[in-house]
């Protein structure tokens, strides 16, 4: 009798161990900052995510991009995606001008600034590579690597980021920062309002870099459910070098909350920004692309909301 009580004991220890421990699988807690978790080795997921991007300070202004990736651990320190991108756009007179623009995925395409813009592309391909040098479970910091190159019609990228992690209260209280370094190659068609003999008068390739420094916390605050906050910063270079006189082009703030399920198979995750007022336009002053403190670039929104889904198996 006494030994069947504890094994019970045992065992209704052991189950709400379990439930309270977190999932050691690449499950993200956050919408946009990454995290040092990866799948074991051997193991699969499937994850898809739709992130829209809306409104600008005037007009109209919607676009949708997804991702659909595949993931396997390769070890237990090392992940390996792929993935396919789709977008789909609407723009109306969305530039503090009155002009119609469309967003940077679709920069590549001849638009009318006095007509609406509708689009839906084949974004590109992508393969990511995740490898943990340091795990926070069994670190005082985590610390990770990924390397991402992407290619599409008329667009080459490759993404290269750094994660730092650091858990409090048995795991419940995570924190994460990432810093990221992407530069794109985006094919341009010929602007006929360039001067004759510039680059611009031709199709060309453009060079761009994004630095991006993002943070955010998340606390676990029943079994499988956890809420946080991200705050991202982004800067813009017209330039694979980003230290070269004159390129910085732009700079916005974004924040807002997180919230995620963790189940035993799968997870959901849905973050909400807000851009904030204190954007700067370096490349056109005055009264340029900002709006009340608010940035209009191509590449820039009011508002973002991002969902991921994802399966184990």
């Amino acid at each position: 009798m006494k030994r069947a009580i504890s094994l019970a004991a045992f065992a209704a220890v052991a189950a709400t161990t379990l439930m309270a421990t977190p999932a050691l699988a690449d499950e993200p807690l956050f919408g946009y900052v990454y995290t040092t978790d990866l799948l074991p080795e051997g193991k699969k997921e499937v994850e898809q995510w739709m992130t829209a991007r809306e409104w600008r300070s005037q007009g109209e202004f919607h676009l949708i991009q997804t991702k659909t990736e595949a993931s396997i651990g390769v070890t237990n320190n090392f992940q390996l995606s792929g993935y396919v991108n789709f977008a789909y756009t609407y723009a109306n007179r969305n530039t503090p001008s009155g002009d119609t623009a469309p967003p940077e995925v679709f920069a590549d395409f001849s638009v009318d600034p006095n007509r609406r813009f509708s689009k839906a592309r084949f974004e590109g391909v992508a393969i990511e590579g995740l490898w943990r040098i340091a795990s926070p479970y069994t670190k005082p910091v985590g610390i990770a690597l990924y390397v991402e190159p992407m290619i599409g019609p008329r667009t080459r990228e490759l993404e290269s980021r750094l994660i730092v992690q650091k858990n409090f209260l048995d795991d419940k209280l995570v924190f994460a920062a990432n810093l990221t370094v992407e530069q794109e190659l985006r094919q341009l068609q010929a602007d006929p309002t360039a001067d004759v003999g510039t680059v611009e008068a031709t199709k060309h390739w453009d060079h761009e870099t994004d630095i991006n420094f993002g943070i955010a916390g998340s606390y676990r605050f029943r079994p499988k459910w956890s809420a946080g906050f991200e705050v991202q910063n982004e800067h813009e270079f017209a330039s694979f070098n980003p230290f070269e006189s004159g390129v910085r082009t732009n700079e916005a703030w974004y924040a807002g909350p997180t919230l995620h399920y963790g189940g035993q198979h799968m997870f959901a995750t849905a973050t909400f920004l807000a851009q904030l007022p204190v954007a700067k336009d370096y490349a056109n002053p005055a009264p340029g692309f900002i709006v009340d403190g608010i940035t209009n670039g191509d590449d820039f929104e009011k508002f973002r909301l991002r969902i991921k889904v994802g399966y184990y198996f």
